[in-house]
């Protein structure tokens, strides 16, 4: 098999990964999970925003450990960047496409950048 074959069985969608990344929150319990799809809208930095909460650090590592974890080994999908496990209260996982920000609840209350995007059309997933 070539690179190029190996390659194309590896791209995935992005509501296939979109939806891997809700999964993988929800099986470490993430909270009140959103996905903003963030398409046509004027300077946004992304086509998808996928926000959840932890209720401790150590939660919300578990989640994006999770959601990279599960990528990589169901999709061979690396993160382009990870930022804030130094402290864990606001975590960034960007593939690209889609962001996801993985807030400590205080840090998500504070900062509500849903609010930012209020324009975006947005899909709310229930509490496991």
């Amino acid at each position: 098999m070539n690179s190029k074959n190996n390659l194309q069985e590896k791209q995935i969608s992005p509501a296939e990964l979109n939806q891997l990344i809700v999964d993988s929150i929800q099986d470490v319990k993430g909270i009140d999970i959103v996905v903003m799809d963030l398409k046509g809208l004027d300077g946004a930095p992304t086509d998808f925003f996928i926000i959840c909460h932890g209720t401790s650090n150590t939660q919300v590592k578990a989640i994006a450990d999770r959601i990279v974890i599960n990528l990589k080994k169901e999709h061979s999908q690396i993160p382009n960047h990870v930022e804030g496990l130094s402290n864990c209260s606001w975590v960034l996982v960007d593939y690209f496409n889609t962001v996801v920000h993985i807030f400590h609840q205080e840090t998500r209350e504070f900062y509500h950048i849903e609010d930012l995007w209020s324009d975006a059309k947005v899909t709310v997933f229930e509490n496991l």
